[in-house]
């Protein structure tokens, strides 16, 4: 056998096990949500659209899912705006042991599972919780006040469990800065603003992309925290999802919904990153 053989035995060997994964569990089960999404109810009939055309007719529906998109967003923008200052000091601020620990700080409320997370986000906000027993304590509020099954309980649940996907990312790039850069900007008579706006943000750029990215795909398919934050009245589009698949056992209607969220959900990502001028491959090559 030749080396050029030998190489592609072993690349094929390689690479087998990552192929096997992507064909078993991503490709073949999107192509079975595609195929039962075009389905009438019950499997029976001819082939239709009448499952996609049902969530634009439906206006709770499409309505549901751009409240889902909007709060998304902006969850994926809070996020932004909380770990970036945090990673910039990880990355370029802290100094040994102290890197390590502020990481290490950062990872720890991840080695227990979302639920664990979310009721204790539950314990604090519930009105004989402590946020409440602290807030009528100072004197801020006459009485305990119910501070869950609202979206803000729900924005603070979504950043809290992505915090960890923006840190990554953006510790990973701001770590590649060269710090002479910065010391330079500072002797030519630049600002931390101006520093920050012209050198720190653009070379964080990719990673604030690939953070972005998966931050937000995970709050828009979340729907752990939605549902226990928010209540019943969440009107999370995950939840329309579950509902068609467990409740009304309508898998079909539920396959056509899970994909409208897969293919809108990666238009909005195309078009954050063209707004951006990233390219999806930077993003994935930061992560």
């Amino acid at each position: 056998m030749s080396v050029r053989a030998q190489r592609l035995l072993g690349l094929a060997v390689f690479l087998t096990p990552a192929l096997l994964w992507l064909l078993l569990l991503i490709v073949l089960p999107h192509v079975d949500l595609l195929l039962l999404s075009i389905r009438p109810k019950g499997g029976a009939g001819a082939v239709s659209p009448a499952n996609y055309t049902r969530f634009f007719a439906e206006p709770i529906y499409w309505n549901t899912f751009a409240r889902t998109a909007a709060y998304s967003i902006l969850a994926t923008f809070l996020t932004l705006l909380i770990a970036f200052p945090v990673a910039y000091y990880i990355a370029k601020v802290a100094r040994g042991r102290a890197k390590g620990i502020m990481f290490l700080l950062c990872l720890l409320p991840f080695w227990v599972s979302e639920l664990v997370r979310v009721y204790g986000w539950m314990i604090l906000l519930r009105e004989s919780g402590i946020l409440s027993g602290l807030l009528v304590w100072t004197g801020l509020l006459p009485r305990p006040v119910e501070m869950l099954y609202n979206d803000l309980a729900i924005l603070i649940g979504l950043v809290y469990t992505s915090m960890l996907f923006m840190v990554v990312p953006l510790v990973t790039v701001l770590d590649s800065l060269d710090d002479s850069l910065i010391e330079a900007a500072y002797d030519l008579g630049g600002t931390a603003p101006s520093i920050l706006r012209e050198i720190v943000i653009p070379h964080a750029m990719p990673g604030i992309a690939a953070g972005s990215i998966v931050v937000f795909m995970l709050t828009l398919g979340n729907y752990l925290t939605p549902a226990l934050l928010g209540g019943k009245e969440s009107l999370w589009f995950t939840e329309q999802i579950y509902n068609q698949f467990i409740i009304r056992f309508n898998w079909e209607q539920g396959s056509a919904f899970g994909f409208l969220l897969l293919i809108l959900s990666s238009a909005i990502v195309w078009v954050g990153l063209r707004l951006t001028g990233q390219t999806l491959a930077s993003a994935v090559q930061t992560r």
